[in-house]
């Protein structure tokens, strides 16, 4: 995915359709000639709604629409006819979008399932007719309902990448070269921090027919949480992983220490970030011999599963797969 076609964040001011109003007519033909009141009722103005579609993968298509404006119903008129609906605006969205308020921040909900709506601003009520309003006492009505006002607002659009496993790591630390070792993605691959600016996501065969989707968020430094480097841009894509893999360099000076500081700085973003399945690969492990692998295994002090991997020569990548794909069951049957 080409890095100016990622879009995960837009703000849009919206506007719903205001409803129509309701008529104030009475009945006339060659017959009567002062009829009873027959005012239809207005239509409703048009709702703005977002909806999910699984095919889509960034909120690309909303990026230059700075203000969304839906119709608004039609007035009501004689003979009790009732003004059409506002036309409703639909946006399609990825799976993952969140719907916020520009101003609170306020979290309106989030599009998880393929064709899910859910309906961000209501269009205004259509307004009664005066036929509404006729009783004994008052048997001809001069006066209807106006219709309601639409709403309006500017909201925020905020797109957070679903997949099985997120890849979690330092700028440089082989996550890139994983996912394209193990899927047909295409990530950017240099060796210089901030390789990766956007999410790559691809989908990597299992046994058989079974696959899993690996997401490769950009670095994480030492004080991300606080706007650091990338700061907290990507970080809530990791929100949406089922799995998180931790990925340190065997080039390291201490593969504890940036583990902590990986952990540290997920916690200070979400602390909810620390319930999710995490492993531990230590990269580039063709570059050390067995007795050096058996010694780093040794000082090693986390608590998660941990396996040393060479994505350029498939070390351990098989064994890798399996622990992913364990975890990945294990996480659904709880």
């Amino acid at each position: 995915m080409a890095e100016q076609n990622f879009v995960d964040y837009v703000k849009i001011y919206f506007r719903s359709g205001a409803g129509g109003a309701g008529a104030v007519h009475f009945y006339r033909d060659k017959l009567t000639a002062k009829g009873g009141p027959d005012g239809g009722d207005g239509g409703r103005g048009g709702h703005i709604i977002i909806k999910g579609n699984k095919q889509m993968w960034t909120l690309l298509p909303l990026k230059y629409r700075k203000h969304v404006i839906a119709e608004r119903g039609v007035n009501g008129s004689g003979t009790n006819k009732s003004g059409s609906q506002g036309e409703d605006i639909i946006l399609e969205v990825p799976l993952g979008t969140v719907a916020k308020d520009a101003e609170t921040g306020e979290v309106h909900f989030e599009i998880t399932e393929h064709g899910e709506t859910k309906v961000l601003l209501q269009g205004g009520r259509g307004g009664l007719g005066n036929t509404h309003f006729k009783s004994s006492t008052r048997q001809t009505p001069r006066y209807a309902q106006p219709g309601e006002s639409g709403q309006e607002s500017a909201k925020i659009l905020e797109l957070k990448i679903l997949a099985d496993v997120g890849l979690v790591g330092f700028p440089n630390a082989g996550k890139s070269t994983l996912l394209s070792v193990v899927s047909a993605a295409k990530p950017k691959i240099a060796n210089y921090a901030f390789t990766t600016l956007v999410p790559n996501l691809g989908i990597v065969k299992y046994r058989d027919t079974r696959s899993f989707i690996m997401a490769d968020i950009p670095g994480i430094i030492e004080g991300a949480a606080e706007g650091k480097g990338l700061g907290i841009r990507f970080l809530r894509h990791i929100e949406r992983n089922s799995l998180l893999l931790f990925m340190v360099s065997a080039e390291a000076a201490n593969i504890n220490e940036q583990y902590r500081i990986l952990l540290k700085e997920l916690e200070k973003y979400n602390p909810e970030l620390m319930d999710k399945p995490r492993l531990l690969a230590i990269t580039k492990s063709d570059l050390l011999d067995a007795e050096l692998i058996k010694l780093i295994k040794k000082e090693i002090e986390v608590d998660i599963p941990s396996i040393f991997i060479s994505s350029v020569s498939q070390k351990g990548i098989p064994e890798l797969k399996d622990l992913i794909w364990n975890k990945i069951q294990e996480n659904s049957i709880e």
